[in-house]
């Protein structure tokens, strides 16, 4: 399966560079991975936490915390509550997010924005479908609506999947998305120069009801320090 874990690392380091309060939910991999990748991108998160720029949750570290009770460092319940309350209610996380991006009379950052790696990871932890989008929908209420940010979410989907709940969740998502980066991997197999394709889809039917979506396609190459691309056929490989 094709992996879009780079355009997180893009989106969190573009955002940084750019003055932006972020609030990343980490639920996928650990602080250090983040931040080894976020350098090689010519961003420090450690800089960006100690200057409180950047309002990071890591994930697998709370739910350890949770499952071997643990109490969180600032005193207050876990973002991720629901897990030891056995109910799939999200609003602690809700609270978290509209908590660390609600700006304070001395915040001098650019607009706000939540950052999600992975959804669909909240879905293997035990959250209904129907509370993943209630928690999105208010974020989008209090993120976008109420303070003019963004958000990016990143989803796994696949067309053979049996997992109804989270292509529940996919759907939804790309149903109220502004923009929808599809990663996808080659028809013809892997190649070693090209890693796969992505499509780019901007939801003009948003907004114009009698449009149609625009859809651009373009293949990709990820190196070490940035990511390569170019027309479908016309890697340098091809030519």
């Amino acid at each position: 399966m094709t992996d879009g874990s780079f355009l997180v690392h893009h989106f969190l380091s573009f955002y940084l560079r750019a003055g932006c309060k972020v609030c990343f939910v980490a639920l996928l991999q650990s602080f250090s991975h983040y931040n080894i990748v976020a350098q090689k991108l010519g961003v420090s998160l450690t800089a960006a936490k100690e200057r409180g720029q950047l309002i990071f949750l890591e994930g697998l570290k709370s739910c350890l915390d949770l499952l071997f009770g643990e109490k969180e460092q600032s005193g207050q319940p876990s973002p991720l509550q629901f897990l030891s309350e056995g109910a799939s209610d999200l609003k602690a996380l809700f609270d978290f997010v509209r908590m660390s991006l609600t700006p304070a009379g001395s915040d001098s950052w650019k607009g706000p924005v939540l950052l999600v790696d992975d959804l669909s990871v909240l879905l293997s932890l035990g959250a209904a479908p129907v509370a993943v989008l209630d928690f999105i929908h208010y974020c989008r209420v209090v993120v976008c609506s109420q303070l003019k940010g963004n958000i990016v979410v990143l989803v796994h989907s696949n067309e053979d999947s049996e997992d109804e709940e989270n292509e529940l969740v996919v759907n939804s998502l790309c149903h109220h998305s502004d923009l929808i980066l599809w990663v996808e991997g080659l028809a013809t197999g892997f190649c070693k120069d090209v890693h796969g394709q992505i499509k780019i889809i901007r939801r003009v039917s948003l907004e114009l009801t009698a449009e149609k979506d625009l859809v651009q396609v373009y293949q990709y190459k990820i190196q070490d320090k940035n990511v390569t691309f170019f027309a479908r056929g016309l890697s340098a490989a091809v030519l």
